[in-house]
C-alpha cells in the first residue's frame, strides 16, 4: 500500500497553482506548505508531495482515483489550468469493461489521470470515503484523558560503606 508520492518540478509556483486547480475537483488541496515544497491531499493527510529541483525532470505518470463525475470534473478544470489534453475522459476497453480515465499532461510534462473503475450508477464509494475523512477532520477533537503522575523510579540500594567496587587492578 502505498503512503505518499514525492513529484519534483523546476518551477514550484507554477505546479502548485497548476495541482491546487485540477485536483480541486476530486477534494485534494494543499495540506501542508513549505518553501519549495507542499503536501496536497484528500482531508486529513497530504499524500502528494510537490518539490521543487534544480536537477532534470524525468516526467512520470501519477494516477488519482475518483467517480465518473470526478474525472469529467478534473479534466476540464486542468485544462483550464494550463494541462496538454493525453486523453479525453471516457473508456479505456482495453484495460477493462469499466476503466473511465482521462489524462493529462502537467506544465513540466508529467501524465497526471484521473480514473473511476465503477460501471455507471455504482455506489460513489469514492465521494463518500472523501464525505467521511472531511466529517472526520471537521470534527473537534476529543478531550484527552488525565494521564497518572508517573512513578518515581526507585533509586539503586546505596553501596556499603567502607567496601571498594570490584574491578580490574591498573598497572
Amino acid at each position: 500500500m502505498l503512503d505518499h508520492i514525492s513529484l519534483r518540478v523546476q518551477d514550484f509556483p507554477r505546479a502548485i497553482a497548476f495541482y491546487r486547480a485540477a485536483l480541486a475537483p476530486i477534494g485534494y488541496d494543499v495540506r501542508m506548505e513549505f518553501p519549495d515544497v507542499a503536501g496536497l491531499g484528500e482531508p486529513g493527510k497530504p499524500d502528494l508531495w510537490v518539490m521543487r529541483s534544480d536537477n532534470p525532470i524525468n516526467p512520470t505518470h501519477l494516477s488519482f482515483r475518483a467517480d465518473r463525475a470526478g474525472v469529467d470534473a478534473f479534466h476540464a478544470a486542468a485544462m483550464a489550468a494550463g494541462a496538454t489534453d493525453n486523453g479525453p475522459p471516457g473508456l479505456r476497453l482495453d484495460y477493462h469493461p469499466n476503466y473511465y480515465a482521462a489524462f493529462v499532461l502537467d506544465p513540466e510534462g508529467n501524465n497526471v489521470e484521473v480514473v473511476c473503475h465503477e460501471p455507471p450508477g455504482a455506489p460513489k464509494k469514492i465521494a463518500a470515503r472523501a464525505s467521511a475523512a472531511r466529517a472526520k477532520t471537521a470534527k473537534k477533537p476529543a478531550a484527552k484523558a488525565k494521564k497518572a503522575p508517573a512513578k518515581k523510579a526507585a533509586k539503586p540500594p546505596a553501596k556499603p560503606a567502607g567496601k571498594k567496587a570490584k574491578g580490574k587492578k591498573r598497572k
